[in-house]
């Protein structure tokens, strides 16, 4: 039986995990919540007509809710009836997602929740509930996109060549046509910029953003992010999060990548050599593809482990995705 998903915001990254969703046949998308509502139909939702509801002003309008607070409505009132969610939501203010999932403890919701956040702090928060996640036979797998995710996991199994990781360096290259396809993201983005943070970057205007991006020909560089694969590799051992740097470029005019996205894990073998592994993402994949490809990927892992009995909160270090066919 196909596993019965859920996707929780409906912006840029929500919308590119129902396109993939729709080539699935081992998922079966029956759930999409925005701002102002949601549509939920135990059939199967239908990419075009919901986008095309999404467009209008809320995926409520192709049959579901329509108002305020349809996260915790949807929560409440279709949570029983998904198997897994993909929280394609906000990384911004830190502790958004931890609240969030805080909703589907106090209902008693049991099933699989798969995130894609990439802040080490909001990552901290989630991993202070593990104990309550348990008790609520909730699997909860975080940080599951690219960067913390995708490269994260080949970071741990790159690691295993060394007798002792010295650096994990990570550098991106997203291209994008157009920001507001991404506002979240890019808002995000900009929190890590020289001269913001969290609290300033949500305040900006959208004038603001464009203003902004008006003086940087629409790229953004960004450098010594606080990114969670750092606390993702330390809470395995493999290396101290002093030693994991992440960066990267941001074109938010252009869909082409400004720079290839590489890994580069660097360690001391048991024979005393120094080496450096590097594993480098093909240009032509946008990073939709390499964000919800591997979130899905994990929440079939995550189901998986669900059926098993392994309830808590896991990370993309500690299991490998599964292949959703």
């Amino acid at each position: 039986m196909a596993i019965r998903v859920g996707v929780l915001g409906f912006g840029g990254l929500g919308k590119a995990a129902a396109r993939v969703l729709a080539g699935k046949r081992e998922m079966l998308w029956v759930a999409a919540v925005d701002r102002q509502g949601y549509a939920y139909h135990p059939e199967g939702l239908m990419v075009e007509p919901t986008l095309a509801a999404a467009q209008q002003g809320t995926v409520g309008h192709l049959g579901g809710y329509v108002g305020p607070e349809s996260l915790a409505r949807a929560i409440a009132e279709i949570g029983p009836h998904v198997d897994g969610f993909f929280l394609a939501l906000p990384n911004l203010p830190n502790d958004f997602i931890a609240r969030t999932t805080e909703q589907f403890v106090e209902i008693g919701w049991s099933g699989v929740l798969v995130d894609a956040i990439k802040r080490t702090s909001a990552v901290e928060h989630l991993l202070t509930m593990g104990d309550r996640l348990v008790t609520s036979r909730i699997t909860y797998l975080t940080g599951c996109g690219a960067t913390p995710g995708l490269l994260t996991a080949a970071a741990a199994l790159a690691a295993q060549s060394f007798a002792e990781v010295h650096r994990v360096h990570i550098w991106f290259g997203v291209g994008i046509a157009n920001w507001q396809a991404y506002q979240a993201t890019i808002r995000e983005d900009i929190a890590h910029m020289p001269g913001y943070d969290v609290e300033t970057a949500r305040a900006l205007t959208d004038a603001e953003i464009e203003a902004l991006l008006e003086r940087t020909d629409g790229l953004l560089t960004l450098e010594s992010m606080e990114h969670a694969d750092d606390v993702l590799l330390e809470r395995l051992g493999i290396c101290d999060r002093s030693q994991v740097t992440v960066g990267g470029v941001v074109d938010t005019r252009r869909p082409q990548k400004p720079v290839s996205t590489t890994l580069k894990v660097t360690g001391r073998t048991f024979e005393g050599a120094i080496a450096t592994h590097t594993l480098t993402l093909g240009d032509e994949t946008s990073m939709a593809a390499n964000v919800c490809g591997p979130a899905l990927g994990y929440l079939k892992a995550g189901w998986e482990m669900h059926r098993r009995g392994w309830h808590g909160i896991f990370t993309s270090a500690d299991t490998m995705p599964r292949f959703v066919r």
